[in-house]
């Protein structure tokens, strides 16, 4: 993998990028005194890198907006979760002509109240594969189970007059998976009302970036980011590796 890869590089003398092999090798002292753009061959030792821990180097990224973000951890999802679950699902908002509600309540000590609501086609329920849903008061273990094996999954909660998404720091959808983050900076999040246009279409497809822009959320990508200090014997050189 990478960082075993990148461990052994640490261990040799000399690195070489072997890329350019027309070109002659530039010192890279005379790189950082040069103007930018350029293209150049080096023979350079690799001093450091950053971060330590691959999985460290998956960032979330807006391209309106160009910031940078961590992945929320477990930790976090869940507690939002929690937080939405103290509010009981509104029965005003079950079973309308675009999804069908199922509810229930828990056995344990907490009897939270958990509704579930499966889009429709053609006034029809679809195949699991095909379905999305809309989850009130499910635990991120509940979620994950409904996430494998229908084909998309949106955590809401109530309002008083129909069904919204949750704090932005949790994601918005889950497909597999995948978990879909949108930015709080440049996103207008919708009601989920505004789902029914593409559940209409003759072939709903639930595309992340369809149900992204119908829902007013600017989706955020996940993008691999690590810095290397590169080093010979006239100077060091910073170089970053930013790839989707």
């Amino acid at each position: 993998d990478l960082e075993s890869y990148l461990q052994r590089c640490q261990q040799l003398s000399v690195t070489v990028l072997t890329d350019h092999q027309d070109m002659s090798n530039t010192e890279l002292k005379t790189i950082t005194n040069s103007a930018a753009p350029q293209q150049y061959r080096i023979r350079a030792k690799l001093r450091t890198y950053k971060p330590q821990k691959l999985h460290q180097s998956v960032k979330l990224h807006c391209s309106k907006c160009n910031s940078l973000q961590e992945v929320p951890d477990r930790d976090d999802f869940d507690s939002i979760l929690c937080g939405s679950a103290v509010t009981a699902p509104n029965p005003e908002l079950h079973n309308t002509f675009w999804y069908e509600s199922v509810i229930w309540t828990t056995r344990d000590q907490k009897q939270r109240v958990i509704a579930i609501h499966f889009v429709k086609h053609d006034e029809m329920l679809q195949h699991p594969e095909d379905t999305l849903l809309m989850i009130e008061g499910g635990t991120l273990k509940e979620i994950w189970k409904l996430a494998k094996r229908f084909k998309c999954v949106i955590p809401v909660r109530s309002t008083e007059d129909d069904l919204e998404l949750l704090d932005l720091s949790a994601p918005f959808l889950l497909q597999g998976n995948v978990k879909y983050y949108g930015c709080k900076q440049c996103s207008s999040p919708k009601p989920m009302r505004y789902l029914s246009s593409i559940a209409a279409e003759q072939q709903p497809s639930w595309e992340p970036t369809e149900i992204a822009q119908v829902l007013g959320i600017e989706l955020l990508q996940y993008v691999f980011i690590m810095k290397f200090t590169l080093v010979d014997e006239t100077g060091a050189l910073n170089a970053y590796l930013f790839d989707y």
